[in-house]
């Protein structure tokens, strides 16, 4: 049985809770490598990543290296002599840092890899309607997300599922996976196996203004699931046409229903307190929203003090 090292690398709140595990569990944490404090909020506040604030209350050595490339880094990482790096969404390392480990630098990927490589694949695995996702452990190598498989978890995304509600699920399961390959490879028992490397292969790339725009002559099950996607963040938007005003709007939440009509698509239909979007096969009932300078709402609270032009529509 191997005597386990590890290092841990991670950044954002997902990555606490198995930064935690470890750090409670019977191996030894050598350390924690994670990204630079950074202006943050309204007040762009000098902030330290969830990581870091975790690893400084427990008393853990903390690194927060400007270059994954340089040697002073690299020297870093050798007086610290793990055998085994962790890694759960941090940034991708250089060869020097991921081979000097004895037995390898892991990663948790929150897809069922190969599907949905990249950054987000919560997010994309729900906007396109998937009915199931997981997470998966990985030896990395100089790719993205290429790397041997060393196990995997199923999870089930539901109908009413949103980006919070797959994230909370995959927390303990994430934990219980991490341990799990951590004490694979103190037994001396992991079999990788190399990833399918299909062209038929869906991605995860980062989102921004273009990739969570609504496409309105998408289905309206297909609208669904991408707001859903999407919801509570970054959330998915789209502009409103009232009159001579274009308002650029946050859609999170929406519910939809198929019917035959006679409006074009994109026309807005107000109705008892109600916004409805007339697609292709149905319609789309906005149900909360964020107009443009204003707080996220319900759209029965919004209706209440905002009135929208009689041939308003989303674009």
């Amino acid at each position: 049985m191997r005597n386990l090292r590890i290092l841990f690398m991670g950044t954002p709140e997902f990555s606490v809770p198995m930064l935690e595990a470890i750090y409670k569990s019977k191996y030894k944490l050598v350390g924690v490598v994670t990204v630079e404090d950074k202006p943050a909020g309204r007040g762009r506040k000098i902030k330290a990543s969830a990581v870091k604030e975790y690893a400084v209350k427990q008393g853990i050595t903390v690194l927060q290296p400007k270059n994954l490339k340089s040697d002073e880094f690299l020297v870093e990482i050798k007086e610290l002599n793990p055998n085994l790096i962790v890694v759960v969404a941090f940034r991708m390392l250089p060869r020097q840092i991921w081979e000097f480990p004895e037995y390898g630098t892991f990663n948790l990927h929150a897809s069922l890899l190969p599907q949905y490589r990249g950054a987000a694949p919560i997010n994309w695995a729900i906007m396109n309607g998937e009915s199931k996702t997981g997470l998966t452990t990985f030896f990395i190598d100089d790719k993205i997300d290429t790397g041997e498989i060393i196990d995997s978890v199923d999870l089930k995304i539901e109908h009413e599922d949103n980006l919070e509600s797959v994230y909370n699920k995959m927390i303990p399961t994430g934990v219980e996976l991490v341990l799990k390959t951590i004490r694979d490879i103190e037994h001396n028992v992991v079999k990788p196996k190399k990833q399918n490397q299909s062209d038929d292969l869906k991605i995860a790339p980062k989102l921004n203004r273009d990739n969570t725009r609504i496409n309105w002559q998408s289905s309206a099950k297909a609208i669904y699931d991408f707001v859903r996607g999407l919801s509570p963040y970054p959330l998915a938007w789209t502009n409103i046409i009232s009159g001579d005003q274009t308002i650029s709007s946050k859609i999170a939440k929406v519910d939809y229903s198929i019917i035959t009509h006679s409006y074009p698509v994109g026309k807005i239909i107000e109705k008892d307190k109600s916004l409805f979007v007339a697609v292709n096969d149905g319609l789309v009932e906005i149900l909360e929203l964020k107009l443009s300078g204003k707080k996220l709402m319900k759209t029965r609270d919004l209706l209440n003090g905002f009135k929208l032009e009689n041939d308003s529509k989303v674009l």
